[in-house]
């Protein structure tokens, strides 16, 4: 089966503030282990008899006014090594009119869409966001809204607390495919947790223009656990339909727990009892078609 992997990174250390300096409390824990360069030659590494056969770069947090430098990076390394096929770029969609700097990005052939980080929580440690809301925010609906016009995706990141304003960002652009990250980042895995947020994905999934990623189920046990991507993997195929459902690896921040080969054999035995057509959504054609790979 050939597979996308629809979530990575690649990064150059010096590019980040975050990996530079004091190690800090971060949602996934300890990370001295990728507080290095991560070069896409390691990714092709980890990645080398997998099955693996496109993958798309979701931005890694530079400082925020070097986002065109990142997307430019990037580019630069899929034109010298054929990797990665598709970039998800960062834009500060939260500013009175995002179009210039759309602009600046639509100058990359591999850019696909946009990432900006709308995850809050009540636990200090797993907030991004200023607010719970900015999903809200009417500069931001605009913002995300004109997206349409260049055909890019918005890759969506919130907690199941958040899930009713990113309904009505869905909402309010409906021309826009949304892509919720990493499933909706369940973190409370408690009986009530986990009712939560299925109640909160079903509210999201009845938006025909949401996907979601299956990816990054790690972030808040700091483990490769099998039994936790299974139980993720079925849950949310089963609310979203397996093509509105696409595999991420989250790479290199799941290799603080595991490797390439692992995670993956993971989330395969996952859908092992799946039909072959609803896998293939899964793995490739999902992706395939949302990333216009």
């Amino acid at each position: 089966m050939r597979i996308v992997d629809a979530h990575h990174h690649i990064w150059r250390q010096t590019d980040l503030p975050w990996l530079l300096g004091p190690t800090q409390p971060r949602i996934f824990g300890p990370y001295d282990g990728i507080k290095r360069d991560y070069p896409i030659e390691e990714f092709l590494d980890d990645i080398a008899d997998t099955g693996v056969t496109k993958s798309v770069y979701v931005q890694a947090n530079w400082a925020p006014n070097w986002f065109v430098d990142e997307v430019a990076w990037v580019q630069d390394t899929a034109n010298r090594t054929g990797w990665p096929h598709g970039i998800v770029g960062f834009c500060n969609m939260s500013q009175p009119d995002a179009r210039a700097d759309l602009d600046r990005l639509a100058s990359f052939p591999l850019m696909r869409g946009i990432r900006q980080q709308f995850h809050w929580h009540q636990n200090p440690l797993y907030r991004f966001a200023p607010t719970p809301d900015v999903a809200r925010d009417r500069d931001v609906q605009r913002n995300v809204a004109r997206l349409a016009d260049y055909g890019w995706t918005f890759d969506l990141q919130v907690f199941p607390g958040q899930m009713d304003s990113a309904c009505e960002l869905a909402d309010a652009c409906p021309d826009v495919t949304f892509v919720l990250q990493h499933a909706g980042m369940l973190e409370d895995l408690s009986d009530d947790g986990r009712a939560t947020w299925r109640a909160a994905m079903k509210k999201l999934a009845k938006r025909p223009n949401v996907v979601t990623k299956l990816s990054a189920f790690g972030t808040f046990i700091h483990r490769n656990d099998a039994d936790h991507i299974a139980w993720m993997v079925k849950e949310t195929a089963a609310i979203f339909g397996a093509k509105r459902c696409l595999f991420g690896s989250n790479f290199p921040i799941e290799k603080l727990w595991t490797n390439y080969s692992t995670l993956l054999d993971a989330y395969l035995a996952a859908t092992a009892d799946m039909s072959e057509a609803r896998r293939t959504a899964i793995f490739h054609d999902t992706a395939s078609r949302i990333y216009r790979l």
